[in-house]
């Protein structure tokens, strides 16, 4: 993992025991889950527009914003930045037709 993931990996758990009001993570932690979605749907929204209008840096900016919400979700999930560079891994080499087929077959 990246330095900065790691450190924010570590940040996003430390910001577990933090208050409320005095971190903007913890309190998204304190409001729940349905809030954190509710912020990494807005920020893929964001994401895509950006993406469609063209400009760099908005394309940049929004997804950190994208990638922080949805490591904040992670986190709460008990999850981490690790986790999902361990899949992307393990799918690596192999078509996306047919690792989104394994996935198929499995349901």
């Amino acid at each position: 993992m990246s330095d900065i993931l790691k450190e924010l990996t570590e940040i996003l758990e430390a910001r577990k025991n933090d208050s409320a009001d005095q971190s903007y993570v913890a309190s998204l932690y304190a409001k729940g889950l349905d809030k954190i979605l509710e912020k990494v749907g807005e920020e893929a929204t964001e994401t895509i527009i950006a993406a469609k209008n063209g400009d760099r840096e908005q394309i940049i900016g929004e997804t950190a914003d994208l990638w922080f919400h949805t490591m904040v979700m992670l986190a709460d999930r008990g999850l981490c930045a690790n986790d999902v560079l361990a899949e992307l891994a393990r799918r690596f080499g192999t078509s996306g037709h047919d690792e989104k087929a394994s996935r198929s077959n499995k349901g």
